[in-house]
């Protein structure tokens, strides 16, 4: 087990105040089995059964039907919304992913390489876990089988560090650095927030994120009253992600804290929770507060440190150097404008790193100095880092991380280079929040996180270097499909019983009334 696994859910009775939240997830995985480490696939299945001869495009076999059945995946993208093929089936039932052209298990154990590549491979999951994944697997009886003939399989994608309620002022402030953006559009919008459009932003953007593989997520959320926390709970835990919730709070309203841990977030098999601060020598109290509950709860503490080099002034390191908390239950955002000391630190105490570059480009924030982590063994994650990342591409978050590095360096073998954007965005976010030992790779006994990738279209064709391809080339709309914990969220290319058009309606409708009470001008 990592050693900064979460506390489980508690199994007290739930509160009537969670229990609309909790009823999103809990009949979907109330059959889940408990993940066990095994590196190789389990010897004894059931009888095999040939695989049908599939066309170019995917046939889905018995996706909610019997196991004869054929669907179409073509096909699926002009069937009616809501059709009942596609709404998934028991969890225990086991699925299988047929015939991948590669499979990128990240577990060298695997497969070839460090990314453990295995080509014309099988995934086989059940009861919401990864079972096995090899070549000509058997298909135990009753199975859904989806012929992934000509795709790409992955791990759900980790985004260590986001805020997904800036949905609701999506490029705003255009031209302001980070010190503007939080003055004139960051603290005017969040305060104006009412909890049911809370809901409705935050939806918007959790299902922006799963449609682009994002399959975990981590969300910093700054000081809110318990009934917006609900219905900000309420909107991840209907998108089906996984997430942890890293809640900040002021020291008067600190015992909301445990209170949202206990009544939201425990009963939810998906969610976890954090404690968020922001360190600073003005702010060093509150921090300590943070640290003393985050201890409490068993979780780690969630900080922006050192995102603008102004920051500096506020010795963030230092503080959490002064209270204990510089260490590997610590995850730093940003950490931009570190010290060669700073690094060193870092690495020897094992603090864990979120690595947001498209939103620091856009706020003029730096460049992290990702080549002195990486070389030092430090983990660090990919994050998206809400509204300043300006969409929910993980693709165009990795070419930015090679990217940047190589602009500054001048040099085209910098680290990092594809295969560590590839972990970044996987495993190595998994590392970076304490979650390795359930998702973030395709190891049998993890959690079924998977993303299918289609790279038979225009952006992405001809096969080349395919690994190369999913960072250069991919963009969302090459995930066909997207699977949590075993349960599909996305299938041929759409979101399973979305009502996209209404969710887009509703956002719009309440992004309009933020901006009635806002200034003249529509900027907010």
């Amino acid at each position: 087990m990592d050693p900064l696994s979460e506390c489980p859910g508690t199994t007290a009775p739930v509160p009537e105040a969670a229990q609309a939240v909790q009823h999103a997830q809990a009949a979907q995985h109330a059959q889940a089995v408990p993940p066990t480490r095994v590196v190789r696939p389990a010897p004894a299945l059931p009888t095999a059964t040939a695989p049908p001869s599939p066309g170019r495009r995917r046939v889905l076999a018995g996706l909610g039907m019997a196991a004869a059945t054929p669907f179409v995946l073509g096909a699926g993208r002009t069937a009616p919304r809501g059709n009942p093929a596609v709404a998934g089936g028991p969890t225990g039932r086991a699925t299988v992913l047929r015939n991948a052209a590669l499979v990128l298990t990240m577990d060298p154990a695997l497969g070839e390489g460090p990314l453990g590549a295995v080509e014309g491979a099988d995934l086989l999951m059940r009861g919401g876990a990864v079972v096995a994944v090899g070549r000509r697997l058997a298909v135990p009886a009753g199975a859904r089988v989806i012929d992934a003939s000509d795709r790409l399989l992955l791990p759900g994608f980790v985004d260590v560090h986001t805020h997904l309620w800036q949905s609701s002022m999506r490029g705003g402030c255009a031209g302001r650095d980070l010190f503007g953006w939080l003055a004139e559009c960051n603290r005017p919008t969040f305060s104006r927030i009412p909890a049911a459009d809370m809901y409705r932003f935050v939806r918007l953007a959790a299902l922006d994120s799963v449609q682009s593989g994002v399959t975990t997520l981590v969300d910093w959320v700054d000081a809110l009253p318990y009934d917006s926390t609900e219905q900000y709970v309420r909107a991840l835990a209907e998108s089906g992600v996984r997430f942890t919730y890293a809640m900040f709070q002021a020291e008067a309203q600190a015992g909301l804290l445990p209170r949202v841990k206990k009544e939201l977030i425990d009963p939810l098999p998906l969610a976890s929770a954090q404690v968020a601060t922001h360190a600073a020598r003005a702010l060093e109290g509150l921090n300590r507060v943070h640290w003393e509950i985050a201890q409490e709860l068993g979780v780690m503490l969630n900080s922006h440190v050192l995102e603008r080099a102004e920051q500096r002034a506020d010795d963030p390191v230092g503080v959490l150097t002064r209270m204990g908390a510089f260490g590997p239950r610590l995850l730093m955002n940003h950490a931009i404008h570190l010290t060669d000391d700073e690094v060193a630190a870092v690495a020897a105490h094992d603090v864990r790193a979120a690595h947001c570059p498209l939103s620091n480009m856009r706020l003029a924030s730096g460049i992290m100095r990702l080549p002195d982590l990486g070389r030092r063994g430090v983990k660090v994650g990919l994050g998206q880092d809400g509204g300043t990342n300006d969409s929910s591409d993980f693709f165009a978050l990795m070419k930015s991380a090679i990217g940047l590095q190589r602009a500054r360096s001048l040099d085209a073998s910098v680290f990092p280079q594809v295969q560590d954007v590839l972990r970044a965005a996987t495993l190595g976010g998994a590392e970076a929040i304490g979650m390795a030992d359930r998702v973030g790779s395709l190891t049998p006994g993890k959690r079924a996180d998977v993303l299918v990738l289609d790279p038979g279209t225009l952006n992405f064709a001809p096969r080349f270097d395919r690994i190369g391809q999913i960072v250069f080339n991919g963009r969302p709309e090459n995930v066909e499909a997207v699977f949590v914990d075993g349960r599909p969220l996305k299938l041929d290319g759409r979101l399973v019983d979305v009502d996209t058009e209404r969710v887009v309606r509703e956002a719009e409708a309440a992004a309009a009334r933020l901006r009635a009470t806002g200034s003249a001008d529509g900027r907010r």
